[in-house]
């Protein structure tokens, strides 16, 4: 969705969601929930190298600025939303840019979530011992 010249994209993870919201004539910075991304993932740096992975696949993503507005989730999950969605941007900025995004995985929807827990279980998948006697 393009609204005044800004591209609007969202990515998913788990249960986190993000928005990316490219603001054009900027100077490459990312910035997530008003933080700048290195402060927003402090001593997560392989996180923060995911989260900018698709801006290094994209020479003109340097013109833009990357305002990111995360959702629930934890940090791993928060990271590969925004990753997601930055890709998605970066896409609809130029359909040339969908061949590297995909090639590298920026692009699929990664569908595994939590599996719920089950009543009169202690866990998911974790069952209470048997006692034969």
């Amino acid at each position: 969705m393009k609204n005044d010249n800004q591209i609007w994209a969202t990515g998913r993870r788990k249960t986190a969601v993000a928005q990316v919201r490219l603001v054009p004539n900027g100077a490459g910075k990312v910035t997530v929930n008003a933080k700048p991304a290195d402060e927003y993932f402090r001593g997560q740096e392989h996180r923060l190298r995911n989260v900018l992975a698709p801006i290094g696949l994209v020479e003109s993503a340097k013109q833009f600025d990357f305002v990111v507005k995360i959702i629930g989730g934890g940090l791993t999950g928060q990271a590969e939303a925004a990753r997601h969605a930055i890709a998605r941007a970066l896409v609809k900025l130029d359909e040339k840019n969908k061949k590297p995004m995909r090639a590298n995985g920026f692009l699929t929807r990664d569908p595994r979530m939590v599996e719920r827990k089950k009543s009169g279980q202690p866990k998911a998948r974790k069952r209470f011992q048997y006692s034969k006697r």
